[in-house]
C-alpha cells in the first residue's frame, strides 16, 4: 500500500504545501464580501448606507457560512480520520453524505430566507434608512445560498483529499469572477445594491460546478460516488457532532452582529454601523491567514492522530501556532500605523473616516493573541474532542465578547463597543492556553483515546 505523505513528509513541508494554498485561497475568497463594500462604498448613489446595509445583512452571510462549516469541516475531519484509519470506503462515504446535507440545508435556507428576509433584517437591526439597502442584496444573495454551501463545504473535502492547490483555485475562481463582475453590474449597469449580489452568486455557481466536477474527475483520489448519496443517520450525525465547534462559532458570530449592529446604532447611529461594516472588512483580511493555517493544519493534526503519530500533531500544533501568531502580529502593527489609509480604501467621508480609526485601533489592540486562540481550539476539534473544541471556539466570540458588548457602552458609550473586543481576546487566549498546554502535555503512544472513539464508534 502506498504511504499517505501525511503520515510520512517533514510537517513543516506539509503545513507549507496545505496551508499557503488555503491563506491565498481564503484571503481571496474573502475578497467577496469585502470588494462588494469597497465598490458600494465608492459608489456615489449607495456611499457609507450601502455598506451598512451589507453590514446589518452579514448576519445572514454568517449563518450560510455556518451551515457549509457544519457540514464541510465536520465531513472533512470525518473524511481525514477514516483516510488515517485505512478505511477509504468510509472515508467516501462521509464525503456523500455531508454533499447531500450541503444540497439539502441550503434549498431550505434559500426558500426559509426568501419567505421571512424583511422580518430578519428588521430583528437584525436594520434601520428604515438601511432597510431597502439590505433588501435588495440578500433577495438575491438567497437566491444563491445553494451555491455558496456546495462550493464553500466542498472545498474543505478538495484539501482533505490532498489536493490543497486545487482549493485554493475553487477560492480564485469564485472571487476573480466576483472582482470582475462587481464594477460591470453595479457601475457600468447601475445596478447598485443588486449588481453586487448578482455578481456574487454568479461566482458561487461557478465555484459550486468546479468543486462537484473535481470529485467526479480523475484528478481526485476519492470520488463522489452515487452509491453514497444515501443519507445514514449515524454518519450524519457524527459528521454534525465534528462540525459543530465551528458551526457555533459562525452562528456566535451572527449573534455578535445582531448585538453588535443595535448596540452600534443605539450609541452611534447609521455612521457607526457604516464603520464597524469597514472594520469587520479589515477584519476579515488580517485573520485569513491565520484561518488558511487552521484549513491547512487540520487535515496532518487529524490524519496523523488516526494513525496514532502524537509527535507529529505536536510538531504540526505548534507551528501553525507560531505562524499564526505571526500573521496577526504584522495584522496589528500595520491597523496602527496606517489606520486611516485602511478606512479610506471604502469610503473616504470625513466622519467615517474619523470614527472607523478609533474603532479600528480599540478593535484590534490584543489582535496578537488571537492566532494562537483560534489554532489551539482547531486542535481539539481536529482531534475528535468536538466539547472542548465547542467551549474554546465560543468562549471568544460568544461566553466572553457578547456580554461585553451588553454592557460596557452602558459605561462608556460607543467607545465601550470598541474596547469589548481586546477584553474578549485576551481572556479567551488565557482559556485556551490552559486546556491546549495540557492537551499537548498529556498526549503519547497510547492506543486508548477514550474521548475521540466516542465520537467515530458511533459510525463503525
Amino acid at each position: 500500500m502506498v504511504k499517505n505523505p501525511l503520515g510520512e513528509e517533514k510537517v513543516l513541508n506539509l503545513l507549507v504545501k496545505f496551508s499557503v494554498p488555503a491563506i491565498v485561497g481564503m484571503t481571496v475568497n474573502a475578497l467577496y464580501n469585502i470588494v462588494d463594500r469597497i465598490f458600494i462604498g465608492n459608489s456615489s448613489e449607495l456611499g457609507s448606507n450601502g455598506i451598512a446595509g451589507i453590514t446589518v445583512a452579514f448576519p445572514l452571510m454568517n449563518i450560510l457560512m455556518a451551515i457549509a462549516i457544519l457540514f464541510g469541516v465536520g465531513g472533512a475531519t470525518l473524511f481525514s480520520l477514516r483516510l488515517g484509519q485505512r478505511r477509504p470506503e468510509e472515508a467516501e462515504e462521509a464525503m456523500g453524505n455531508a454533499f447531500v446535507l450541503l444540497v439539502g440545508v441550503g434549498i431550505l435556507f434559500m426558500i426559509v430566507g426568501q419567505i421571512y428576509l424583511e422580518q430578519l433584517l428588521i430583528l437584525f437591526g436594520a434601520s428604515e434608512t438601511i432597510l431597502p439597502y439590505s433588501m435588495e442584496y440578500m433577495r438575491i444573495i438567497f437566491c444563491g445560498a445553494v451555491f455558496q454551501i456546495v462550493s464553500m463545504g466542498m472545498n474543505h473535502f478538495i484539501r482533505a483529499d490532498g489536493s490543497p492547490k486545487i482549493a485554493m483555485l475553487t477560492m480564485f475562481l469564485g472571487a476573480g469572477t466576483n472582482i470582475v463582475l462587481d464594477p460591470i453590474f453595479i457601475y457600468g449597469f447601475r445596478m447598485g445594491m443588486a449588481g453586487a449580489a448578482l455578481a456574487t452568486i454568479l461566482a458561487q455557481l461557478l465555484s459550486a460546478i468546479w468543486v462537484v466536477f473535481y470529485f467526479l474527475g480523475k484528478n481526485s483520489k476519492n470520488k463522489l460516488r452515487f452509491k453514497h448519496l444515501k443519507l445514514k443517520f449515524k454518519v450524519a450525525r457524527t459528521i454534525a457532532t465534528l462540525g459543530i465547534p465551528g458551526f457555533l462559532l459562525q452562528l456566535a458570530n451572527s449573534l455578535l452582529n445582531i448585538t453588535l449592529n443595535k448596540n452600534l446604532f443605539l450609541y452611534g447611529g447609521d455612521i457607526a454601523v457604516s464603520a464597524m461594516g469597514v472594520i469587520y472588512s479589515i477584519q476579515t483580511i488580517f485573520f485569513m491567514p491565520v484561518i488558511g493555517i487552521r484549513q491547512g493544519v487540520q487535515p496532518i493534526i487529524s490524519f496523523n492522530f488516526g494513525a496514532e503519530k502524537y509527535e507529529r500533531v505536536k510538531e504540526a500544533t505548534k507551528l501553525a501556532t507560531i505562524g499564526a501568531t505571526g500573521f496577526v502580529t504584522l495584522g496589528f502593527i500595520f491597523t496602527h500605523l496606517f489606520p486611516e489609509f485602511l478606512i479610506g480604501l471604502f469610503n473616504r467621508e470625513p466622519e467615517l473616516l474619523r470614527v472607523g480609526s478609533a474603532g479600528l485601533k480599540a478593535w484590534f489592540l490584543c489582535m496578537p493573541l488571537v492566532g494562537f486562540q483560534i489554532v489551539g481550539s482547531t486542535l481539539f476539534q481536529a482531534i475528535g474532542k468536538a466539547g472542548i473544541a465547542t467551549f474554546l471556539t465560543l468562549s471568544r466570540q460568544m461566553i466572553i465578547l457578547l456580554p461585553a458588548i451588553i454592557f460596557f457602552p452602558r459605561l462608556w458609550g460607543v467607545v465601550g463597543i470598541y474596547y469589548a473586543a481586546p477584553f474578549s481576546d485576551f481572556l479567551s487566549a488565557l482559556l485556551t492556553w490552559i486546556f491546549y498546554s495540557y492537551c499537548l502535555k498529556n498526549l503519547t503512544q497510547e492506543p486508548s483515546r477514550p474521548a475521540t472513539k466516542d465520537i467515530l464508534t458511533e459510525t463503525e
